[in-house]
């Protein structure tokens, strides 16, 4: 086996490796991932990444906040920075398809300091993730009974989840495939259940716009009382919560090391999942907007954390009886799955890391079978945050981690944006088409821009409504994932890569070494049965 990645040998963090092995303290152990993901995996380990507690729960904060129009005005707005940055993603992965994508990629087109402080934070923001969906799972089953204590729920999926990370990866995309299936299916039930009570079918009668024009379809807004002001910031402060629900796009790119025929199967999964993604969120936020006002009470509900999820709210109201029992099962399944993406995702990270000379080595270590099991190990720990909400209330804490790890996101997207505009730099100056590539983006390079100028703003602004009521500590909430990225990036600059240059020249930048191998490659499909093609043709 051979290592993705060119190394630097002036690099201070690098060590040498050999072709096959890395050996420490006597020990040798396995360095490469395996390349078995399908293409229907990959296409269902980003929908199941993405489709998770911002969509099912974190939607009811902008609908109270800015009514149904502004919140779908917003989720559109987001959907299109969603949009671009997959491009730029898909062209780049699709080139040079290695286990995290752009996490290697920050590090051979930006800089050494940029990759190392950008990557770290946006594995920080899988694993804060993977605390919030944590938090979730057993206030979901609290749904219920509250038989069993929240830490002990926490404790279980803690274990079953880290667990689940050390299975063979076909085996684990097998089983992401088909729970992120399960939401698929509810999602669409939900559009069509949605349509018939709009209709009329349920005990509210026709419903639809009544909400829209009674109590509106613009929101109350907040801080301020002039009114279109404070509907403006209640848009604004929706953004947060899109960017958050949108966060996983990308994940199709991460897994681009370990699919078979990567050339094939990532334009195919980001192709198709980013506009399943925007018509899922589109499609059920516009019928959630009809179906729940933005003032019903239930919003607001304090029975039980996911008491106040706009599908439940919904659902009871149309007074269909059973009905939100099965529907909040699937919340449980979904977040149990996002949950076990997260986990994967956040592994992944840490192993390109430590191919770019990011991270320390002991994150390349892989079991025979392709697990990088110190990462598994790693971001898993950082999950034991949930037990944070044993003494906090669920909501105050859902709150907290999702503006850490939304913002966090963000900078990830805008990085991804940067790094395909220097990529096509290097392209052009090199006089290479982008016609020639195995995969060309849309609408590039201007929407690359759009996205990283958009991107960058909605990341500073983002934290507003600490400056109405300013404390330390909202203010450190809202902007801690920005102070620890300039932390780390000017802490690397200065010390471990003071050699290396705050900006790679576009002559020096390496896009060639891993396409190369990939290009040397023979995939055989030959052995696709029935079933998957039957998937690649629908997903």
């Amino acid at each position: 086996m051979s290592l993705l990645g060119k190394r630097n040998p002036s690099s201070d963090v690098e060590k040498d490796l050999d072709d096959s092995h890395v050996v420490e303290t006597g020990e040798v152990h396995e360095t490469e991932v395996k390349r078995n993901l399908k293409s229907r995996h990959i296409s269902m380990i980003a929908l199941g990444g993405t489709i998770g507690t911002g969509l099912f729960i974190g939607t009811a904060s902008p609908l109270q906040d800015a009514g149904p129009v502004n919140t779908l005005i917003a989720y559109l707005f987001m959907g299109t920075l969603a949009y671009s940055v997959t491009q730029s993603l898909g062209e780049m992965a699709t080139h040079t398809p290695v286990s995290g994508s752009f996490c290697v990629f920050n590090t051979r087109y930006i800089s050494k300091a940029v990759g190392f402080s950008s990557n770290w934070c946006y594995w920080f923001s899988w694993a804060i993730t993977f605390a919030i969906e944590l938090s979730v799972v057993g206030q979901v089953i609290e749904y219920w009974t509250d038989a069993v204590p929240l830490w002990a729920w926490i404790l279980i999926f803690f274990v079953i989840l880290t667990l689940a990370n050390f299975v063979p990866v076909e085996y684990y995309g097998e089983v992401e495939f088909w729970i992120a299936a399960i939401k698929v299916v509810a999602i669409v039930g939900f559009l069509i259940y949605a349509l018939c009570m709009v209709c009329g079918a349920g005990k509210t009668g026709p419903v639809g716009f009544r909400y829209w024009r009674n109590p509106g379809p613009w929101g109350p807004g907040i801080l301020v009382s002039n009114k279109s002001t404070s509907r403006f910031l209640g848009w604004l402060s929706s953004l947060i919560n899109a960017a958050f629900t949108y966060q996983g796009v990308e994940l199709t790119g991460v897994s681009a090391g370990e699919t078979a025929n990567p050339r094939k199967a990532v334009p195919n999964a980001i192709n198709k999942v980013i506009f399943r993604i925007l018509i899922f969120y589109i499609g059920t936020l516009f019928f959630i907007g009809l179906l729940v006002p933005y003032n019903d009470p239930k919003l607001t509900s304090s029975d039980s954390y996911i008491s106040s999820s706009p599908f439940l709210i919904a659902i009871e109201n149309s007074g269909t009886k059973v009905l939100p029992h099965i529907f909040n099962a699937i919340i449980l399944s979904t977040i149990i799955s996002a949950g076990n993406s997260n986990v994967y995702i956040g592994s992944r990270i840490l192993y390109s890391m430590a191919h770019s000379g990011v991270a320390p080595r002991c994150f390349l270590w892989t079991t025979p079978w392709g697990i990088p099991y110190i990462g598994v190990i790693w971001t898993a720990l950082i999950g034991l945050l949930a037990f944070l909400n044993v003494s906090n209330t669920g909501a105050t804490v859902f709150d907290w981690l999702v503006n850490i790890t939304a913002v966090a996101g963000l900078i990830a997207w805008g990085f991804i944006s940067f790094a395909h505009i220097r990529f096509m730099n290097v392209l052009r100056d090199r006089g290479i088409s982008r016609d020639s590539l195995p995969y060309k983006a849309r609408f590039m390079p201007w929407f690359a821009y759009y996205a990283a100028f958009f991107i960058l703003v909605i990341t500073f602004v983002q934290g507003f409504s600490v400056f109405f009521d300013f404390n330390v500590s909202d203010f450190f909430t809202a902007y801690i994932s920005i102070l620890l990225f300039v932390v780390l990036w000017l802490g690397s600059q200065l010390t471990i890569y003071f050699r290396s240059p705050w900006l790679i020249p576009l002559s020096d930048i390496d896009i060639d070494s891993d396409s190369l191998k990939v290009d040397a490659e023979v995939f055989d499909e030959s052995s696709q049965n029935k079933f998957d093609k039957f998937w690649d043709k629908i997903l």
